[in-house]
């Protein structure tokens, strides 16, 4: 339920930080056309971001014939999950890793690198398809869509705020006394908004993933395999990274394919994943 509200402010403030930026670009009119384009962008993504990401890892679709055990695995989950069957594909890739995809709970798919079903056990595989199933389940693609085109708005209008302040400042000019004070704020709020806008963008996809935990807890029933696994994937993966990961799809998978600490923890799209196996420990404590 917090990750739920979490959710709702971020994208509430999301919202409010655009009006915002909208109105100082030319009120609504402006605001609107920013969005509308970044809108067309992210949601043509998003109607088709199953087959875009599954060919660049270049994913192979399983039926219960190729794989029967994984494939028996992903459907009893699915079935206590109480989602259609989803589509089931393996990426050729040693790098312990899984995703899931598609536009709706009907148009599902769920992916697993080489690497995750040779490295963990099977109760730890079932914790991290559960915790897939999950992001199908709470429709975050959908909701990671929402936050990307209001983001990319916000970043639009921050351009255009540049180029409006390099070539006169602007018609807050006057507003704001004018001068150099006028255009150094501007210049700034169109360098901190879209800043801002990624810092909770990044902070949405952080609180999917905390929801994503719980509820695959939930749906295998075993809190500390899944919390097993992620300590698992965390250490793995680092020692063997995913071959040609990408920044663009590092949200989707169970554990951030790429590495960076320090300031780049800011806009990692992933939570610690110290916090994530503490709050699973806490889960298993208080379900027992």
């Amino acid at each position: 339920m917090m990750n739920r509200f979490k959710t709702t402010l971020l994208l509430t403030l999301l919202t409010m930080l655009l009006v915002f930026m909208g109105g100082a670009l030319g009120g609504k009119g402006g605001m609107m056309i920013a969005f509308v384009m970044a809108a067309v962008m992210n949601f043509g993504s998003y109607w088709f971001s199953d087959k875009i990401v599954l060919r660049m890892y270049n994913a192979q679709e399983i039926t219960r014939e190729i794989h029967p055990s994984f494939y028996g695995m992903v459907e009893r989950l699915a079935g206590r999950a109480g989602l259609p069957m989803p589509k089931v594909y393996i990426i050729p890739d040693a790098s312990p890793n899984a995703f899931a995809t598609g536009r709706n709970p009907e148009h599902a798919a769920v992916a697993a690198t080489e690497g995750v079903l040779r490295l963990l056990t099977p109760e730890e595989l079932e914790g991290v398809m559960a915790h897939e199933l999950s992001h199908v389940k709470n429709r975050d693609i959908l909701i990671s869509t929402i936050a990307a085109t209001i983001a990319g708005a916000i970043s639009m209008i921050g351009n255009m705020l540049q180029w409006g302040a390099m070539f006169g400042g602007g018609r807050r000019d006057d507003e704001d006394g004018g001068g150099m004070g006028g255009l150094v704020a501007t210049l700034a709020m169109a360098i901190l908004a879209p800043i801002a806008a990624m810092l909770i963008q990044m902070a949405v996809s952080r609180s999917r993933e905390y929801l994503a935990d719980a509820s695959g807890a939930e749906i295998c029933g075993h809190p500390l395999a899944l919390a097993g696994a992620l300590r698992k994937l965390h250490n793995l993966s680092q020692a063997i990274p995913l071959h040609d990961a990408r920044p663009a799809t590092a949200h989707m998978f169970i554990v951030n394919p790429l590495t960076g600490g320090g300031m780049m923890s800011l806009f990692s799209t992933h939570p610690p994943m110290e916090d994530r196996i503490a709050r699973l420990e806490s889960l298993a404590t208080r379900t027992h």
